[in-house]
């Protein structure tokens, strides 16, 4: 085990990401910029795309993280039976769902139910697809439908802050499923939808644009919300949740009537672009 993994088992991963959570959202004018102006230079953060291009305007580093676009820089792909890319990053892995099993990385798998925290709410995604899309802190962190639908209900699920970062994806086995993450369920018109926030070491929030923050708190048991009959439904490309850092998102989808396009682990994706086809 290199010392790098061997860390990610021992820090007090809650602990740094409430400090994170404060620095994030400590409004100190020299500290943020400061902090702001960090980020942009290291990972070339393209701020020409955001609805506010510059950065001493932001009131903290959440706000600048958590930025909005400007409109029409991205995006739906014409084609209105196109399944949409729901973020900017990197495709993580995507694929069938074998088994039950969703494939991590190489010698690495986690299973839907374990995923879900739900054996139940795995049964529908039986064969089905998934598509696990990865947040570097450069991109924008705003999560977006890739189809439309009703959200029936919520699990926050407890867990630990392990990297996501593509070399604890490879080396932490079932990371996913043993990261503190918010399942989404939705109804669609060609079945269940699931999206799923994995939460990171030093991320400092989860948000959803019908609930406000969701993490933290941080979870001691799962925590079941049931969203039916309230008649929240979310337009294919709408926004659905953020993250307040860098993270992945996880898309489950059933077995008939979808085809996701074939994607090699670390291609860039865009909010809005084709991740597949309904039928």
């Amino acid at each position: 085990m290199s010392p790098a993994v061997f860390f990610q088992y021992v820090l007090p991963h809650r602990l740094l990401s409430r400090l994170a959570l404060w620095t994030a959202r400590c409004e100190v004018g020299f500290f943020k910029n400061w902090l702001i102006a960090l980020v942009i230079r290291k990972f070339n953060v393209d701020m020409s795309e955001a609805a506010d291009p510059e950065p001493r305007n932001y009131a903290s580093f959440n706000a600048f993280f958590t930025r909005a676009l400007k409109p029409g820089v991205r995006t739906p792909d014409a084609d209105p039976q196109a399944l949409l890319m729901p973020a900017d990053g990197k495709i993580s892995q995507i694929g069938r769902i074998e088994a039950g099993r969703i494939f991590q990385a190489k010698g690495q798998a986690f299973t839907a139910a374990e995923l879900l925290g739900d054996d139940a709410a795995a049964a529908p995604f039986a064969d089905g697809w998934f598509a696990n899309i990865y947040l570097s802190p450069r991109d924008y962190h705003r999560v977006h439908m890739p189809w439309a639908g009703t959200l029936t209900e919520t699990l926050h699920v407890p867990g630990r802050l392990f990297t996501v970062a593509p070399w604890g994806v490879r080396a932490i086995p079932r990371l996913f499923a043993r990261n503190e993450r918010l399942v989404c369920h939705f109804d669609t018109d060609h079945g269940p939808m699931a999206m799923v926030m994995v939460g990171a070491l030093l991320v400092s929030g989860v948000e959803t644009v019908w609930n406000g923050v969701n993490i933290p708190k941080y979870a001691s048991r799962p925590l079941r919300r049931d969203f039916r009959g309230q008649n929240i439904r979310l337009e294919r490309f709408a926004e659905m949740a953020r993250f307040n850092y860098g993270s992945t998102v996880i898309v489950l989808l059933p077995k008939t009537g979808i085809t996701l396009d074939t994607l090699a682990s670390e291609t860039p994706t865009r909010l809005g672009e084709h991740m597949g086809v309904v039928s």
